[in-house]
């Protein structure tokens, strides 16, 4: 069926943006780019009024559903009776940093921010200013925004996991300067030897290091808890100031996020997608000796935004966090991605394929291959080009998600109310296609 809207659309978009889209990650190619025109709950309308599923979730803010009528009012009660931006402080700054707090026991202080690369700019700037050192480091396979020295990565689509030298490593793309690479370290997930080299070379300058405890660019490949617990000694040791990034995990994986679910904690940590349902707020914190570098006192680390703190955001941020604490909407959410992974189980298993699913029910990895990998390398020998045509035949049938599968399942509240069994039928469908 030709998709009469999607071509028109796709066709004037051309004519006033780079590529038709408003962002890179959007483009999916002329015939495959998906405009939507409403969304609801769990579910997706696109232009031409064909619905979906959505496990994609923006890549990740949605914890409730779209348009959660709680978050939505509440929004509208500010706008109506309050404003959206003074460029002055508010109370509402307060109540919801001591909301954050109570479900985030490592937080002593904190500042907001509009998004997670604006989050990760301001504690690694504090971690900085908090050390006097320059150098930091980040995991293999992490994302950590859109800043030029967090836009570094292995090459791993052109590494042969049988090379014994590590992969290559290569700017996200253009416009990235060679210079912002020469303070940034790697390291490999759970791989001890990888740390322990990392701090006998780098101790003395050796900023932060950063990282996604559970990787959402990588199918939910996790920190195992050995390797967690040495990288938080590690930098206790030698004066590095650890920041776990929970831009994906935090009020998603559980209240306290992912660092909850450890018990090891960071000095710093940011937050943002499900922390406002949907809505743009972020924010990065920690101990309080650390965030006292932030201000504009001689020598202080400078942090601001005209947007930051607006009131639109941290309305939704209050309604959200207010949710997540006081319901069992969480609760719910988990019960919903564990049905979904026991009828996905089910669908591999009877036609024969090899899987394992990695991280919490909230924010579900799938990966085509006898066990979870252990880190991005080993990503690499999962059996990804089934999983891409699985997830375009399911995207045909219904199901929205991301092709790739180091983007994992994101399911919000609202997954709860969808029919299971219909699920369970499509998937079935979609993996009989493709074998």
């Amino acid at each position: 069926m030709t998709l009469k809207n999607q071509v028109k659309l796709m066709q004037e978009a051309h004519l006033h943006m780079p590529q038709g889209v408003a962002e890179n990650y959007r483009y999916w190619g002329d015939e495959q780019t998906v405009f939507i025109s409403s969304a609801k709950g769990a579910q997706l309308t696109d232009c031409d009024g064909k619905k979906y599923i959505d496990f994609r979730l923006g890549y990740g803010p949605i914890i409730l559903g779209f348009r959660d009528d709680r978050v939505d009012q509440a929004v509208i009660r500010q706008i109506q009776e309050g404003g959206t931006l003074s460029g002055f402080s508010t109370s509402l700054d307060t109540e919801v940093a001591k909301q954050i707090k109570a479900m985030c026991p490592q937080i002593d202080k904190l500042r907001f921010a509009n998004s997670g690369t604006e989050a990760v700019m301001g504690a690694v700037r504090t971690a900085r200013g908090f050390t006097g050192r320059d150098r930091i480091a980040i995991v293999e396979g992490s994302f950590h925004g859109l800043v030029d020295e967090m836009m570094w990565k292995s090459d791993i689509e052109n590494w042969n996991s049988g090379d014994l030298l590590p992969p290559k490593i290569i700017p996200f793309g253009a416009g990235i300067p060679e210079n912002t690479r020469e303070l940034v370290d790697f390291i490999e997930l759970n791989n001890f030897e990888s740390l322990e080299q990392l701090f006998m070379m780098r101790k003395d300058s050796l900023a932060c290091v950063l990282l996604e405890p559970i990787i959402g660019n990588a199918g939910s490949i996790a920190a195992c808890n050995c390797w967690l617990q040495r990288l938080r000694d590690l930098c206790t040791e030698n004066g590095t100031i650890l920041i776990i990034d929970e831009v994906k995990t935090g009020f998603r994986v559980a209240k306290g996020g992912a660092q909850s679910l450890y018990g090891i904690y960071a000095d710093l940590t940011t937050y943002a997608k499900a922390m406002g349902n949907g809505y743009p707020v972020a924010a990065f914190g920690g101990r309080s000796e650390v965030m006292a570098v932030v201000g504009s006192h001689a020598g202080g680390v400078v942090h601001g935004g005209t947007y930051t703190a607006n009131l639109v955001s941290l309305s939704a941020a209050y309604a959200t966090l207010d949710i997540l604490a006081n319901t069992n909407a969480l609760k719910t959410v988990d019960e919903a991605g564990l049905q979904i992974q026991a009828l996905l189980g089910r669908v591999f298993t009877a036609a024969g394929i090899e899987h394992a699913f990695a991280g919490p029910p909230a924010m579900l990895g799938i990966h085509f291959s006898s066990e979870v990998p252990n880190n991005y390398r080993q990503w690499r020998k999962v059996n990804n080009n089934l999983y891409k045509n699985f997830a375009w035949k399911l995207i045909e049938y219904g199901v929205m998600l991301e092709p790739d599968s180091r983007e994992p399942w994101f399911i919000c509240e609202a997954h709860s109310q969808i029919d299971f069994a219909w699920l369970e039928d499509v998937a079935t469908k979609a993996i009989k296609s493709v074998l």
